[in-house]
């Protein structure tokens, strides 16, 4: 295993790569040689992303990318000043890129301003968490929202008219609010945010489904792991989170790392113009959040076993790992190296 102290200046430096100079953090800088040919172009601004890349940066002293990220979504992001709402990817000079419209991005936004600001927030920023929580809110109707949402991989949608929600989504959203109401007081995002606490609840069939309603999306999903951490719904060792975290293992813990989700089938690999879908690798990003959940739960052994491996490959991340010597993937990637040094503070590595 590297030293972590490799890691953590290659964090530094692709957290920086990937920041540009209008506020924007892209999710991989594919002008960067390390960055494969046969792969998707991620030279875009996901803000859930952005969002861990703030929190992660903070960690290891970077306090000057934050603040123009949070001006760009403001000043932007396309349709976010009128509507609050932020949808599924950006072009780095601000127009939609692709038109769903994911919740979690918004609560996860709201859960990287408060860690930069705490409760004190600077009254420039009023508009923007403002925005972000009644954006929410607008579209939320008591159970579920009254528009098409999508999930964070961007492979579920859910719909109106039978009241599906994602689980993931809504701990995002939940806790983001709750936030949001510390930094500016208000009675009706902490009233949504108890809703959709209610909602999650009731989305819990033996283990918690990654998406419910009138229909169900019952395959086991590693995106759960974030209702411990970060979005802190239930404590690590509630009994609905083993249950959860035992189906993880169980269906998607493989030697080379945790898988997102069953009968995932999204490679990232492209050739000739055609994305290949051979099949799906393990992501860096679900392996350290799994290391969190096993030392929030006091597994302090499993959780460097498994982070130790991840550190047994180069020190810049992919988004996957693949089974075989064929595909490749996006690399590096930001998320990768935040959800990295988020785990090593966790582990105390640090």
């Amino acid at each position: 295993m590297k030293p972590v102290t490799d890691f953590l200046e290659s964090a530094r430096k692709v957290f920086l790569d990937c920041s540009l100079q209008n506020g924007a953090i892209v999710a991989a800088n594919s002008d960067n040689p390390l960055y494969p040919k046969d792969v998707q172009n991620y030279r875009y601004v996901w803000p859930r992303d952005a969002s861990f890349v703030c929190v992660a940066a903070s960690i290891i002293g970077i306090r000057s990318i934050q603040k123009p990220f949070f001006k760009w979504i403001l000043e932007r992001a396309e349709e976010f000043s009128e509507s609050g709402l932020l949808y599924q990817n950006y072009y780095t000079n601000g127009p939609k890129r692709w038109l769903a419209f994911q919740p979690d991005q918004n609560g996860t936004l709201l859960w990287a301003v408060h860690d930069f600001f705490g409760d004190g927030l600077p009254k420039e920023f009023n508009e923007l968490v403002a925005k972000a929580a009644d954006g929410l809110c607008n579209v939320w109707q008591k159970t579920h929202f009254n528009i098409l949402t999508q999930d964070l991989w961007e492979e579920s949608y859910t719909f109106p008219d039978i009241e599906t929600t994602h689980t993931y989504s809504l701990a995002a959203c939940a806790h983001g609010l709750e936030l949001a109401s510390r930094m500016i007081p208000s009675i009706r995002w902490l009233s949504v945010a108890k809703e959709m606490r209610q909602k999650i609840a009731s989305s819990f069939h033996g283990y918690f489904y990654r998406c419910d309603g009138k229909l169900h999306d019952k395959r086991v999903d590693a995106s759960l792991l974030g209702l411990v951490w970060p979005f802190r719904i239930y404590a690590a060792d509630n009994s609905r989170m083993k249950a959860t975290v035992a189906q993880i293992e169980k269906k998607l813990l493989r030697p080379e790392g945790v898988y997102r989700y069953e009968m995932d089938s999204y490679g990232g690999y492209r050739r000739q113009g055609i994305d290949t879908y051979r099949g799906a690798g393990a992501w860096p990003v679900n392996s350290f959040w799994l290391s969190i959940y096993y030392s929030l739960a006091g597994k302090k052994s499993r959780a460097r076993k498994l982070f130790g491996s991840m550190l047994a490959h180069d020190k810049y991340f992919p988004e996957q790992f693949f089974d075989n010597k064929v595909q490749v993937s996006v690399k590096p990637l930001a998320w990768s190296h935040a959800m990295f040094v988020l785990a090593a503070r966790e582990l105390g590595l640090l």
